[in-house]
């Protein structure tokens, strides 16, 4: 349940009417396999030593008034083996837990009177139940959060026993002292869980909304919108964008709303829309990171060396559709003689244009994919050398980008990039189909610690 929880947290910010570029659905079977780890996060957070300071008093017949005082309990067992996990609508998470057995240890002291003593005792509960109703929210910044929105414990098989000091006095006690003790200790746990909750919170703060991938671009992962949470699953967004390292340049691009197939099976659904790799583009384009310069031989200037400098004069374009995705690149390319002293004098400028088609495939952790040429034209801008045969060059770039470039660049692609997931998160049987203006992959989900 803990890692359905981080998965749903990523889109719990206020609301907004921007569309996210990453959209994900968690369904039922995700919050079902992670339920299990939800139990160990429970687990976590009430079996160790806890600071309590439980206080309360009992009139005694013919004894007088009885204070007692426990600081310190110790929760040794805890067994949950009977529990669910639901989605709570608008609200997040509900764990709910029948029938855990709890055994611990605590130290305690008492006074009757002016008489004083301390000692130890054992506590065993056999049918505790436990309802937890976890909030799921996030700060203006699109950080995660998260509160304890509900909780309720309640056990009534109580064992109790006292020992050291005065115990066989205390123990006789016990059957009037129990429902007294169950009551603050039902309380407690909440408030042990509750302080627990907190302390995750508290380290949710310091969580990355954005991620430097290269010298050029970052991409923003912040939240978006309010988690649309309904009793079959839960939806969550975030900004998907990327943007300058060096400068935050207003993008052309928005994001179009997305709606998810009704799937039960998957445990994941992550909708990547057009608008991130447009962003991406966009982001590359303008901080001039797509120039390539590059020394070549020529057979106008055979004595005298070419250098060749290409460069996007605009923005790469792509679209999502559900046979392929399609790719428009505008380059150029301005040839220069380089002479003995190291000058450069232009020779000619072309306009190198092309429509490309990919088909990205994904197996375990790792995305890739194939691209393909679908057409290829080459203009004359200017040229200070004569006429060049243009048709005759355009013919040779597509057939060596057919021969050469084509094969060089798939070979690269098909072992894929490791998809960025969860550390122990591993995904299982994933899927990957095309639609209009997004990708769409669908997968269940393995976790080990």
């Amino acid at each position: 349940m803990w890692l359905c929880l981080l998965l749903l947290m990523a889109a719990c910010v206020p609301a907004t009417t921007s569309s996210p570029g990453i959209k994900g659905r968690v369904t039922r079977s995700a919050l079902e396999y992670g339920r299990r780890f939800g139990l160990e996060l429970l687990r976590s957070l009430l079996q160790k030593e806890h600071s309590v300071n439980l206080q309360g008093s009992y009139q005694a017949p013919l004894l007088g008034r009885l204070n007692y005082t426990v600081p310190q309990i110790h929760i040794h067992e805890l067994q949950m083996n009977d529990s669910t996990v639901d989605f709570a609508e608008d609200v997040g998470v509900q764990l709910t837990v029948h029938r855990a057995r709890i055994q611990l240890s605590a130290t305690w002291q008492a006074q009757l009177g002016a008489w004083q003593d301390s000692g130890s005792l054992r506590l065993r509960i056999r049918d505790l139940a436990v309802a937890v109703l976890l909030g799921l929210g996030a700060d203006e910044h699109g950080h995660p959060s998260m509160w304890a929105a509900g909780c309720d414990a309640r056990g009534t098989d109580l064992r109790l026993e006292f020992r050291q000091g005065q115990s066989w006095l205390y123990n006789l006690l016990v059957p009037l002292l129990q429902r007294t003790l169950r009551q603050q200790l039902n309380k407690q746990l909440c408030v042990e869980i509750q302080k627990g909750i907190s302390r995750l919170q508290d380290s949710l703060k310091d969580v990355q909304v954005s991620a430097q991938l290269d010298p050029f671009a970052a991409i923003d992962l912040s939240l978006l919108g309010q988690p649309a949470i309904t009793k079959q699953h839960g939806d969550v967004g975030l900004k998907g964008e990327f943007f300058g390292v060096h400068g935050r340049w207003q993008s052309p691009f928005s994001a179009q709303p997305v709606r998810l197939p009704e799937l039960q099976e998957p445990m994941l659904l992550v909708a990547v829309t057009e608008f991130v790799a447009n962003t991406a583009a966009f982001v590359y384009f303008t901080a001039g990171a797509l120039r390539r310069n590059i020394t070549a031989e020529m057979e106008h200037f055979p004595s005298r060396p070419v250098e060749l400098h290409l460069w996007a004069r605009r923005q790469p374009l792509l679209s999502c559709h559900p046979n392929a995705l399609h790719g428009a690149l505008f380059g150029s390319a301005e040839a220069f003689v380089v002479l003995p002293n190291a000058t450069r004098v232009p020779a000619f400028l072309l306009n190198i244009d092309a429509n490309v088609t990919g088909k990205p495939t994904i197996a375990g952790n790792r995305l890739g994919g194939t691209v393909g040429l679908r057409s290829l034209s080459v203009v004359q801008v200017m040229s200070h050398v004569g006429p060049l045969e243009v048709g005759k060059l355009e013919n040779m770039l597509k057939f060596g980008l057919w021969l050469f470039g084509v094969p060089w660049a798939n070979k690269r692609l098909r072992p894929g990039i490791p998809l960025p997931t969860p550390h122990g998160i591993t995904l299982l049987h994933p899927r990957l189909s095309l639609h209009e203006g997004f990708m769409l992959i669908t997968t269940d989900l393995h976790y080990e610690p």
